[in-house]
């Protein structure tokens, strides 16, 4: 059966020291209870990580978007190419971090 631990040093050794069964296998084999150990990393379990940076993500191509419509829509503002261009830019690069997080890996 696999320990589970927290990415770091100190929930190991809280682990340890609480499970006697953990502490009889590192005293007769330490190689295979190391190998018994299973390390919980939060980017694989908290989705809610993901969740945030989509949401920013999509909030600023949508704002991107939404500021070129109402500044073209204005009569008085006179869009720069240079602006139009960066906005662009940003938006790009926004839609590619996005994909590159929604596209599926290659090991799952």
């Amino acid at each position: 059966m696999k320990t589970t631990i927290n990415n770091s040093f100190e929930d190991f050794k809280q682990t340890l020291s609480n499970n006697n069964k953990l502490q009889q296998e590192f005293r007769d084999n330490p190689i295979q209870a190391v190998n018994s150990i299973e390390v919980k990393n939060p980017k694989e379990t908290d989705t809610w990580i993901y969740r945030i940076i989509v949401l920013m993500f999509g909030l600023a191509i949508i704002g991107i978007i939404t500021g070129l419509i109402v500044l073209s829509l204005h009569e008085n503002v006179k869009l720069n190419e240079q602006l139009i261009t960066i906005f662009t830019a940003i938006s790009s690069g926004a839609i590619g971090a996005l994909a590159g997080l929604l596209a599926p890996s290659p090991n799952k």
